[in-house]
């Protein structure tokens, strides 16, 4: 199953954001042929905001287990998280 995670980040996060983010990218290299694609969405100035994720996962429990361990999860980076299925077509359009 693959889904779409949209994360929102809590109002004046972006220190905190990037002092957990290598943690992060240490919890996303170990995920490897899990994520499809990853990146951060961006405000009208180029400042992070928040992570959109296309992922891979045999069930919904899988994707919860991993968000339930993810740095930004635990350390309250993130503050709204949508989850949507996808069906990823073209997924070299994500590289």
């Amino acid at each position: 199953m693959q889904f779409i995670v949209k994360a929102y980040d809590g109002e004046g996060m972006l220190e905190k954001r990037m002092a957990v983010r290598p943690r992060h990218l240490e919890g996303m290299a170990r995920l490897g042929g899990h994520v499809i694609c990853a990146g951060g969405l961006l405000d009208e100035a180029g400042k992070m905001t928040g992570s959109v994720l296309v992922m891979e996962f045999a069930d919904r429990n899988e994707l919860d287990d991993y968000l339930s361990n993810e740095p930004y999860v635990l350390e309250h980076v993130w503050e709204k998280i949508e989850i949507d299925r996808m069906n990823v077509v073209i997924p070299a359009q994500c590289r």
